[in-house]
């Protein structure tokens, strides 16, 4: 078994969505030295009310690099409108081409089957793309991978075709005030536009340390939640004591798409997971 540092590589629609399903367990992974990136495969230009196009989209992209300086991560945003996103061969190619390059290990996204076309498209992209990582004719001027990398998905509650299924939870617990303050950085996402579309935008605190208080208690609520919905599986990894007390958790499904990882290979990709997981 190679002792090399793991390269984990995660793909969200926006300039923030893989802060708030992965910021955690990124964390982790680089306090024990392995390789994290995070892409954002829009710019995320329209998600606002007031502002949008090039201002917004360089806005984001300084959200995303203060957010990824936090989590000590890599972030990529591509120069995709928002909203536009699409499962072509050309987009393709450019999720392989990021596959290839970082030689991933085990690559993160939403499913294909999410409230957002954004998400939607990642979801179809990345799961497309990862067989074709392997075959040198396709992009060849980058160097095809000698084995897929496991594909795993974000926690969702959609139902339809089918369920999300938790296979791995992690706890967050001891790095959950960091990723507040990623989320902090999205400032235009979390106290302007979340805020606005969701219909209360007038309860955003005024001061930074009220806003501070005030995404803590909304993020650790999403957060919370997901510990709950995956309780089962965190008494099974962590035990029983600690896996009841476990506060605030992020979760992996594992794609059929992909390399199908074994027991042992599910370990050396979660190094930050008791032995006995």
């Amino acid at each position: 078994m190679s002792d090399r540092p793991l390269n984990i590589l995660c793909f969200g629609a926006h300039p923030d969505d893989c802060d708030f399903r992965y910021g955690g367990m990124a964390m982790l992974y680089r306090a024990l030295g392995h390789r994290v990136k995070f892409v954002s495969m829009t710019n995320g230009d329209t998600g606002h009310y007031s502002m949008g196009g090039g201002p917004l989209a360089r806005r984001r992209w300084a959200e995303a690099q203060a957010a990824g300086r936090i989590a000590d991560v890599e972030y990529e945003v591509l120069d995709i409108h928002n909203g536009e996103l699409e499962p072509t061969v050309m987009v393709r190619k450019l999720v392989i081409e990021r596959m290839r390059q970082f030689t991933a290990d085990l690559v993160l996204c939403h499913r294909a089957n999410d409230y957002h076309p954004d998400h939607r498209s990642v979801g179809v992209l990345v799961q497309d793309a990862a067989y074709i990582v392997t075959v040198p004719n396709v992009c060849p001027l980058t160097p095809a991978l000698a084995q897929a990398p496991v594909l795993g998905y974000a926690f969702d509650e959609f139902a339809l075709p089918n369920p999300y299924r938790v296979d791995v939870a992690i706890d967050t617990d001891a790095v959950f005030d960091r990723k507040v303050e990623m989320a902090h950085c999205h400032a235009s996402q979390v106290y302007e536009w979340l805020p606005y579309n969701g219909g209360h935008l007038d309860q955003v605190p005024e001061t930074d340390a009220d806003r501070r208080a005030w995404l803590r208690e909304g993020l650790h609520r999403r957060c919370s939640h997901v510990a709950d919905v995956a309780r089962h599986t965190l008494k099974r990894i962590y035990g029983e004591e600690r896996g009841a007390a476990v506060g605030t958790a992020e979760t992996v499904s594992f794609s059929e798409y992909g390399r199908r990882a074994t027991p042992e290979e599910i370990t050396r990709l979660f190094p930050f997971l008791p032995p006995s997981a």
